[in-house]
């Protein structure tokens, strides 16, 4: 199974919807909070361009988002990276 660690807030909408899908298709990830933790925001905006929560990734690879997580579990893709 692959490894998938999120990096999230205590406050996001976001982060909750992809925790749930995450969940509703038992996936295991680890979650990693970065609320106060200026460095490993720092580190997310350097590695993904992105300053939004959650950042996904799937065996180290940034894949995005909520809407990109949920984008390739309707295409189907999802499954083949987590396999």
């Amino acid at each position: 199974m692959a490894k998938v660690e999120m990096y999230t807030t205590r406050i996001c909408s976001y982060c909750v919807m992809a925790k749930r899908l995450l969940s509703s298709i038992d996936q295991e990830y680890t979650e990693i909070g970065v609320d106060f933790d200026h460095g490993k925001r720092a580190w997310l905006v350097e590695t993904t361009g992105q300053r939004t929560v959650p950042q996904i990734f799937i065996d180290g690879q940034p894949i995005g988002g909520y809407q990109e997580l949920a984008a390739l579990h309707r295409s189907g893709e999802l499954a083949r990276l987590l396999s």
